[in-house]
């Protein structure tokens, strides 16, 4: 089994391997299983080697305007129908892009505790992840960040945190087990 990146690996090989996690998880769930199948893993890898070598590239953001539109009137982390606000899923205080691309929307508890923080480790901290159409947009960001600033192929280590709108910490978050997985969050049981 192929094992995550470490310190010395691109920032590339980084957003291969989330993203690699995530079109794998999102095919399982997506598939309604409970458990992977060696299909899930063979996505895993051929996302993960061809993002790497540049033959395949993350799918546009416009597919992910589709969600948040059908999702409009629920919040992008906890799944509740009330109180919305529009939130910056990377913060603007930290350089997160003021932009629809990067405005989504969130009950206000979830905006209020969330605040500037990165999205991905404040629902850690919560011990919860984020959904998988929720943490797709958030990696398609800041991979495009990444993208524009030129930083793709820097080791993980030589970027200093302070230079980028996300966490980087956010690529090596633990993924949890498969049943835990939703495509959107679940609203909270009353």
């Amino acid at each position: 089994m192929p094992k995550p990146p470490g310190d010395d690996s691109s920032l590339r090989e980084h957003f291969a391997w989330s993203y690699g996690m995530l079109a794998m998880v999102h095919a399982a769930v997506g598939d309604g299983k409970s458990r992977y199948e060696p299909l899930h893993y063979m996505i895993r890898g051929r996302f993960r080697n061809g993002y790497i070598s540049g033959k395949i590239k993350m799918r546009p953001l416009h597919d992910d305007e589709k969600t948040k539109i059908a999702h409009a009137t629920t919040c992008c982390y906890c799944g509740r129908d009330a109180k919305l606000s529009l939130d910056h899923l990377i913060p603007q205080l930290r350089g997160g892009p003021d932009s629809a691309d990067n405005i989504t929307y969130a009950c206000k508890s979830c905006n209020s505790s969330k605040g500037s923080k990165d999205m991905v480790l404040w629902l850690a901290s919560k011990d919860r992840f984020p959904a998988i159409l929720v943490f797709r947009r958030y990696l398609k960001l800041a991979a495009r960040w990444c993208e524009e600033a030129d930083l793709m192929d820097t080791s993980w280590s030589s970027v200093p945190d302070a230079a980028l709108p996300f966490d980087k910490r956010s690529l090596r978050v633990n993924w949890p087990a498969l049943p835990v997985h939703r495509l959107w969050p679940d609203p909270p049981q009353t």
